[in-house]
């Protein structure tokens, strides 16, 4: 991946300052450390900062087609720019690198922006049409590649990351309340929010157009499943199987194209150890790198017996990061910074700890297995589901029902909590002033998501869809995944989310993925044709690390002067009474705290105080 940034006069009129530009390029150089290039045309200057993966030598951004009237600057991966690229010289193309972006420019003089449903990857891209004077931007489908953007003093200002929008001078900080109300009520935010007031998320699979001042967004792919009565074609299960695996193997064999070392972050659970299976079969001999995360001091917590198993079995080069509760407080800072974000969980310290490892390894390229447990059915949520629908309908009140309407689409749609119980349980924790412009900012008044996505869909398609939405794309993959990962200029890809794997999800019969209790039926069936059954057998164990309680027991000055309830007060968000009892509360119940089935509030206290901090953001 890079990192890319740039700024468009919407008026047409001026040349960017290409001072302002540069320093927002800067800020970027720890996803391309590699080098950079910038374009000027008119209204727009554009760059990028380059980690080189692919024709490491070559490819230097911006791109140009032959005339030069196509310009681009990317981020990000085209997984089949191998096959593209043979068509297009096969008609009449002149490519003039072996890299993969080139690939877009050329196919964007063919077929227009609608290039883009022709690309297997994660990416973001900024096209520049010279002749229109048109401007694209676009993010891959489920959002593995972020792309900011905001409207400042007539500018369209747009990045990577947040942080090189903020070296704009133009840019007025302030926080989002309804990213904050986000954060507290989903497992993170949601795209088009961010924790910026004034900068938005784009969207996965969409794209902006950018033309006479005017800016449309459009939406050129999204996940959409059969509807419940759909007739899904028979098939044996063990052709299927052999679907799934093609399919699959296929997936990691382009994701292991690189000119670099290529390795993978081993869980010790299902779909990792799949993934490393993959691997070893593609590259039958030679050396992969896996790196996993073990817990010395928690028991309950560590998954090094699985991890070794794994790696033992495909003669992996396995690395072993240890992780103690004292990191957490070391890396706090660090993880809000690339999050750009407060977080409910601390397992984004141990992504940064493993990319950092990877990188310092000579790996900056890791495969993992996001994606599989919202395409398949692997959250608990799923097995929920199965049994309110065995035992009896799920009985709600008349407020929990409208709750649900607004937010689904529909009363019968549930997802993770009681949210009506929950919205009013939240408010105790904000401030006065938070409450005084509440109606304003809650993010529980308006659906987060397409609900026609989710009419007349099967509860596993339902749940799935949701998943994707508020879990996956800007959480998974984005603070959690990409910023930790290019934190240290590591770049993660994802077989599961292959546009070939997403389409065989959604051609298959919903008992494929959760039968009665059982989950991730068709994985799990893929799985035992190649890695051990203890893993197979074993039960969903979700990727988590210490939470606040671990950190309260570690002695650090700056979490207590976070914690000061004159502090908080001063900022004006919380609720100060409200978040000293929950440190007397964590301090004396603290072994109690379950982080698989409960959310960190005081975690998203102490973070975001460190986001405040680190983002110099005003007081309310």
């Amino acid at each position: 991946m890079c990192g890319i940034a740039g700024i468009f006069d919407l008026s047409g009129q001026e040349c960017p300052d290409l001072e302002i530009f540069l320093a927002m390029l800067n800020t970027l150089q720890h996803r391309g450390p590699n080098g950079s290039g910038t374009a000027r045309h008119g209204p727009l200057v554009m760059g990028t900062r380059r980690l080189a993966l692919v024709d490491v030598n070559g490819s230097d951004q911006p791109l140009y087609n032959e005339d030069r009237s196509v310009i681009l600057v990317g981020n990000g991966e085209i997984f089949n720019y191998e096959e593209l690229r043979a068509d297009l010289i096969k008609n009449g193309h002149v490519l003039s690198t072996n890299g993969d972006l080139e690939v877009v420019v050329h196919l964007f003089e063919d077929y227009g922006i609608e290039c883009v449903n022709r690309l297997n990857g994660q990416f973001s891209l900024a096209i520049y049409d010279v002749k229109n004077n048109e401007l694209h931007l676009v993010r891959d489908q489920f959002g593995v590649v972020p792309l900011f953007y905001g409207i400042f003093s007539g500018n369209l200002v747009f990045g990577s990351e947040i942080k090189a929008i903020l070296r704009h001078p133009s840019v007025v900080r302030k926080v989002d309340l309804t990213g904050l109300d986000q954060i507290i009520s989903f497992p993170g935010l949601v795209s088009p929010r961010t924790m910026f007031a004034g900068i938005s998320a784009l969207k996965p699979g969409h794209r902006l157009v950018v033309k006479n001042g005017n800016i449309k967004e459009v939406e050129y792919w999204d996940l959409n499943y059969p509807s419940i009565d759909h007739q899904y074609d028979w098939v044996g299960k063990q052709e299927l199987v052999d679907e799934f695996l093609g399919h699959f193997d296929n997936a990691v064999r382009l994701r292991m194209r690189a000119d670099r070392p290529v390795g993978l972050y081993l869980s010790g659970g299902l779909d990792s150890s799949l993934v490393a299976s993959s691997m070893r079969n593609i590259a039958a001999s030679g050396s992969i790198k896996s790196f996993s995360i073990v817990f010395p001091e928690s028991r309950t917590l560590d998954e090094r017996r699985f991890q070794l198993l794994v790696a033992r079995q495909f003669e992996l080069e396995h690395i072993e990061v240890p992780f103690y509760d004292a990191d957490i407080g070391k890396h706090l800072v660090d993880i809000v910074r690339h999050s750009e974000c407060p977080l409910k969980e601390t397992y984004n310290a141990c992504s940064f700890a493993l990319s950092k490892v990877a990188a310092n390894s000579g790996v900056p390229i890791v495969l993992g297995g996001e994606g599989a447990d919202e395409l398949f059915g692997g959250y608990p949520g799923y097995r929920f589901d199965a049994m309110s629908h065995q035992l009896a309908a799920e009985l709600i009140d008349e407020n929990e029902a409208k709750a649900r309407s607004r937010l689904w689409g529909h009363s019968a749609v549930r997802y993770e909590r009681r949210y009506h119980e929950f919205g009013r349980w939240r408010r105790r924790f904000y401030s006065d002033a938070v409450l005084n412009e509440f109606d304003k900012i809650d993010c529980l008044a308006t659906p987060p998501l397409r609900a026609d996505r989710l009419d007349r869909r099967h509860q596993v398609h339902q749940r799935s869809y949701i998943d994707i939405k508020l879990r996956l794309a800007d959480h998974l993959l984005g603070d959690h995944g990409d910023r930790m990962g290019m934190a240290n200029s590591v770049e993660g890809r994802f077989p599961f989310l292959d546009k070939h794997m997403v389409a065989f999800a959604r051609s298959i019969s919903p008992d494929l993925k959760v039968n009665g209790l059982d989950e991730k039926v068709i994985v799990k069936l893929a799985a035992s044709r190649r890695i051990p059954q203890e893993v197979v057998r074993r039960e969903k164990f979700g990727f988590r690390a210490p939470g606040s309680p671990s950190l309260l027991k570690v002695v650090n000055p700056y979490i207590e002067e976070l914690l000061d309830s004159r502090r908080i007060e001063k900022q004006g968000y919380f609720n100060a009474a409200e978040i000293n009892k929950l440190v007397e509360d964590t301090r004396k119940n603290g072994s109690k705290f379950n982080p698989h089935a409960q959310d960190d509030l005081l975690l998203i206290a102490i973070t975001f105080g460190v986001f405040l901090d680190v983002f110099n953001m005003p007081d309310l």
